[in-house]
């Protein structure tokens, strides 16, 4: 529907879907290098170890997940507690500049454990927890442990999670880098990075930069994807420079002016994405990715699945078993279609299904690995 004066033009979950696609880089591959794609979209949902190496296999065109490990081994980037309250991938930038900004939804979450934190000093816990992770990384565990001599009343999570919510702490490698294991190990960000505190990012430009990866987007789909609340006046601050649009349920959603919106018939080819990825989290209605008749159906429970993406929208779920190394046993690679998949799509799935592990397997796995459709979780119903 067309804008006129006085009513903003109506974008369908079809042109909600290829603009935030293309934001996302998963419309058309790109040459982007690995740091600038993290940069670009503000970080990677990374609670998991692998999915932030899958989720710029989708993205990037000639990507190799050793140009990640890279970033990671000479902390570039780093993996921290930020939106959400869930660890994100995030530049050495962003690492510094989004932490302090977030930090109210951490008060939340600190005030959630105060009962178990009856006749504990938060200063000194925050000064004594620093000066840990700053002799050594340490591990949850270790921290707790420590933590808990000071104060043996206390509960030994509210204790930790204390420590997570006052201090910016991040994963230390070698957790997280591809081809390695470690466990989790923490420091503080100004310690592994090796630079002082900065202010935190501005609500301003988080709101734009957000548009620029998510967009079109309302007040609601920015907080949710933050984590904060009280956004409204600042899109209210910055609408002058801003467009605005409806969406078919009515909802106000705000962009940049020259941010792409392709028309909404523009192809999308299939994407093979992780268990957790950026464009499945980044709004309060996820209808322009989710149908909502799959709402839910990439996970079970607390189990989560791959998502693949067909023509733009969720339309099966996938999981690789198997080593799938060159000489041992032969990996599988099922997919899961969650509706009808006719002869074409099925085909360019398992074209896609093959790109990505050609990336993703060690040399010669890929060749090897047996691609199916077939059921592995049931939905009941």
């Amino acid at each position: 529907m067309a804008a006129t004066k006085n009513s903003p033009a109506v974008l369908s979950a079809r042109a909600l879907n290829r603009a935030t696609l293309e934001r996302q880089l998963l419309l058309r591959r790109t040459a982007m290098p690995a740091k600038d794609a993290v940069a670009h979209l503000v970080g990677l949902q990374a609670q998991n170890t692998r999915p932030p190496y899958y989720q710029l296999c989708a993205r990037l065109d000639g990507f190799a997940p050793a140009e990640l490990a890279a970033l990671m081994e000479s902390r570039e980037v780093a993996r921290i507690v930020t939106l959400r309250s869930t660890i994100h991938l995030h530049t050495a930038d962003d690492v510094l500049g989004l932490r302090p900004l977030v930090q109210p939804a951490r008060d939340r979450e600190l005030r959630m454990f105060r009962a178990g934190l009856t006749g504990v000093d938060l200063d000194r816990l925050r000064s004594l927890a620093a000066g840990l992770v700053g002799e050594r990384p340490r591990t949850p565990k270790e921290l707790r442990e420590a933590l808990g001599a000071q104060w043996p009343g206390a509960d030994p999570r509210a204790l930790g999670t204390a420590a997570r919510c006052l201090l910016p702490l991040v994963q230390t490698t070698p957790r997280g880098v591809w081809g390695r294991s470690g466990q989790v190990a923490l420091t503080t960000a100004e310690h592994w990075l090796g630079t002082a505190a900065r202010r935190a990012t501005t609500p301003d430009a988080v709101v734009l930069r957000y548009l620029a990866a998510f967009g079109p987007a309302s007040v609601k789909d920015m907080q949710v994807w933050a984590g904060l609340t009280r956004m409204r006046e600042v899109f209210e601050r910055l609408r002058p420079g801003l467009v605005t649009f409806r969406d078919e349920h009515g909802a106000e959603l705000f962009d940049l002016p020259d941010a792409p919106r392709p028309a909404e018939d523009t192809p999308a080819p299939p994407r093979f994405l992780p268990e957790f990825d950026n464009v499945l989290l980044g709004h309060a209605d996820r209808s322009r990715v989710i149908p909502p008749r799959f709402h839910g159906r990439n996970g079970n429970g607390n189990q989560a699945y791959g998502t693949v993406l067909v023509d733009g929208f969720l339309a099966a779920i996938w999981r690789q078993d198997g080593p799938g190394r060159p000489g041992a046993h032969p990996s599988v690679l099922t997919v899961q279609p969650l509706g009808t998949l006719g002869p074409e799509k099925r085909d360019a799935v398992a074209g896609e299904a093959r790109r990505m592990l050609s990336v993703m397997a060690e040399p010669g796995a890929a060749d090897t690995c047996d691609i199916r459709f077939a059921t592995f979780v049931d939905f009941g119903g």
